[in-house]
């Protein structure tokens, strides 16, 4: 094949944006790729393009992802188009083979200093030497600080003004945060080790500063192209100038509304400002989605068309590409533990009926969300994984709880309630009841072991039977030792390794990934957003988590909130970034947009549950039903062809469409509900005081086994003046 048709090879199949992409003039171009619309195979195809058309050679290209797993699908998609040599590394692997390969020549012979893998025993160390005792967590979200600091070029003697600037929520005062910098930034250098940010400084540090070693490189690399370029930070972005040196062929993709790790010091202004940083730069938007159904390309929209801030100048509207599936489900319930049970009996459902377990997800705004959810999906028998993090019983705060509270047994009065014996009990790991405190880190534990408490409270709502003799019972209170056993028995079960099974995982850890069937749980005020999104941009943030999450649904998606924690709990509302979900057909479907405004906020005149699962249902038709979809019908056939003829024979009389009497679903909620009095009949939704008056009495009979020709003709055929 010659080296024209190669290319012309690598054009074949691309829609028109991405050819335009692919084919756009040498120099800045920016990719703006919406969620599954094929961003990979574009940036890859430019490359390769422009390759085999021998307008650049690939060993001098460099292509800068994010994660390792994207540079090694970069380069394999790169072989597969029949190109070779393009070095694709992640920021820090691209630094960290420079900065040891000029090493010698930038330290006058001496190699490399060690580098840190992770920065929480330094600061340990550091901490301690400024009068502070620092847990792990705390330690954690200390270094988080730091390295938010590095990132974002600021120095310790600056730190202070630029938290205050950045709105930081600091874990200690911000002036105790600059010593402790400070301080870490000592001990590094006298321990004669550098951690990731030196590494990226020194890659810059050493062609700012070092003319021929800035000529290798930029000798060496001449065409840059990034991926996921709205989560570059201000260090990374000085490497990629320090590299291109003043020259424009630069090509980055990017999506503005997946912008979710500004608290990392990623920020999409780069992305935002490319077309004003770069006169002249091509500007090209990929929005047909490949991944998702049209359902759910629609509520993605809808979601993401409410967006405010810098972000949305550069929102794009995504055009589905797949065939039809199903509309989203939105789904309340009772409280977190029947949420929790309803996704695992849907994922057993699910899992039944064909769909592979690791083509499922659930995906929650903490990882304190996941016990709930290891528990009854274990009790449901589906297997799990936990995506970027441990699970529930395995994490050192949990395992440390534990011991606590089996040590509690021995000094805490056994009639103390269990809730109250608890709180106790994990004062001595440090956690109390308040708010919990600042920083990630150490809010996640606090959290994590919150979880503990209000599943001490669930417990303690479930008293143990004691038999005694053969005709009485008595109840006793559960005790702590219960609890403790009770603990133990769930992490017996969920610590069973599972190889294959549903993802668990945050919206922050599912970024980049995709599944068949996506649950989106725990969508109330509160939660997402979260209470901690206290700024528009912050919120606005929060809603871009609620965007990615929808957007990794290939056909199927739930989303779900609990209109209490536990039973009988506080109310909470759902998430203020739900539109209006409507399987009725009487408005905008979830996959068509958002409902007017006033429709969304209009309060519901009366809840009605699904009388089979417990759901509060929304929609019409299910409402009429009084049960979801998809839970299993219990319908009287013969009723319902009795309730069908006798309908045709009122409408004929009445010459009238049926509908007008009463429409199928109604039908079939008689049919299913067999309502046996009066009271009972209104209460079906779309059955009010006028059609009770003027069939109520025909429907009764029927529902009663009265055969159609039995009734009263002038019951059935009476028309209203």
């Amino acid at each position: 094949m010659g080296v024209h048709s190669a290319a012309e090879v690598v054009l074949a199949g691309l829609d028109p944006e991405q050819r335009a992409a692919v084919t756009a003039p040498a120099g800045p171009v920016c990719i703006l790729a919406g969620a599954g619309t094929g961003k990979t195979r574009a940036v890859t195809s430019r490359i390769a393009h422009r390759a085999l058309t021998g307008e650049i050679s690939p060993r001098h290209v460099l292509a800068v992802t994010f994660t390792a797993r994207a540079a090694a699908e970069m380069r394999a998609r790169l072989t597969v188009l029949g190109v070779s040599g393009v070095q694709a590394r992640t920021f820090h692997a691209a630094a960290l083979r420079q900065v040891r390969y000029f090493a010698p020549r930038l330290l006058e012979g001496r190699a490399m200093p060690e580098l840190l893998d992770s920065k929480v025993r330094v600061v340990t160390l550091a901490a301690a030497k400024v009068g502070l005792r620092a847990d792990r967590a705390a330690a954690r979200d200390l270094a988080g600080e730091i390295e938010w600091a590095k990132s974002s070029l600021v120095e310790p003697g600056e730190y202070v003004i630029a938290a205050a600037k950045a709105l930081r929520e600091t874990p200690y005062e911000p002036a105790k945060v600059a010593e402790v910098f400070a301080a870490y930034e000592r001990l590094k250098r006298s321990n004669g080790v550098i951690d990731f940010e030196d590494m990226l400084r020194a890659a810059v540090w050493g062609i700012e500063e070092h003319r021929d070693v800035a000529e290798q490189v930029r000798g060496q690399y001449r065409h840059f192209v990034v991926d996921e370029y709205q989560d570059v930070n201000p260090l990374q972005q000085r490497l990629l100038d320090a590299w291109l040196g003043g020259r424009d062929d630069l090509t980055v993709v990017g999506d503005a509304s997946q912008t979710i790790y500004s608290f990392t010091g990623a920020t999409s202004s780069y992305l935002v400002d490319f077309p004003r940083r770069h006169r002249g730069a091509t500007v090209v938007r990929l929005v047909r989605d490949y991944r998702s159904t049209p359902q759910v390309v629609g509520l993605a929209n809808a979601v993401i068309s409410q967006a405010r801030g810098a972000e949305a100048r550069l929102r794009l509207e995504l055009h589905g590409q797949r065939p039809p599936g199903p509309e989203p489900e939105l789904r309340i319930f009772t409280d977190e533990p029947a949420e929790a049970n309803a996704v695992a009996a849907r994922c057993r459902t699910l899992v039944d009926g064909g769909t592979p377990a690791k083509e499922i997800a659930v995906l929650f705004r903490t990882n304190a969300q996941s016990e709930a959810y290891e528990k009854a999906l274990t009790e449901a028998g589906v297997p799990y994984v936990v995506q970027g993090a441990e699970r529930f019983f395995e994490r050192v705060e949990v395992r440390q709880a534990m011991v606590a509270l089996r040590a509690a047994t021995r000094s805490i009065p056994g009639e103390t309630p269990l809730p109250t014996a608890v709180v106790e009990a994990l004062a001595a790991v440090g956690w109390a009841p308040d708010a919990p405190p600042a920083g990630g880190a150490a809010r996640e534990r606090w959290e994590a072991l919150a979880a503990l408490v209000q599943l001490a409270e669930e417990y303690a709502a479930t008293p143990e039977v004691l038999p005694i003799g053969e005709a009485a019972a008595v109840e006793r209170p559960v005790t702590l030792s219960d609890f403790n056993e009770e603990l133990a028995r769930r992490a017996a079960q969920q610590h069973v390794p599972t190889v294959d099974g549903v993802t668990l995982a945050s919206l922050h850890s599912a970024k980049g990934l995709e599944w068949d069937a996506v649950f989106l749980v725990g969508l109330s005020e509160g939660t997402l957003p979260t209470t901690y999104a206290r700024t528009p941009e912050q919120v606005e943030e929060e809603r871009r988590l609620l965007y990615v999450g929808i957007t990794r649904a290939r056909q199927w998606l739930w989303l779900s909130y609990a209109s209490a924690r536990s039973s009988g709990g506080r109310a909470r509302r759902p998430s203020r970034f739900l539109p209006q979900l409507d399987r009725s057909g009487g408005g905008e479907r979830a996959g068509g947009g958002v409902a007017k405004r006033t429709a969304a906020r209009r309060p519901a005149t009366q809840i009605v549950s699904c009388r089979i699962c417990g759901a509060t249902l929304l929609a019409g038709p299910d409402r009429k039903l009084g049960r979801c979809p998809t839970c299993p019908s219990d319908i009287d056939e013969d009723l319902y062809e009795r309730l069908r003829d006798w309908r045709a024979r009122v409408a004929g009389a009445q010459k009238v469409p049926a509908y007008v009497v009463f429409t199928d679903a109604t039908l079939t909620a008689l049919a299913e509900r067999r309502p046996g009095r009066t009271e009972e009949l209104i209460a079906i939704a779309g059955i009010g005081p006028r059609k009770l008056g003027l069939y109520g009495e025909a429907v009764l009979a029927l529902v009663d086994g009265a055969a159609v020709d039995d009734i009263a003709p002038q019951k059935t055929f009476e028309i209203s003046s």
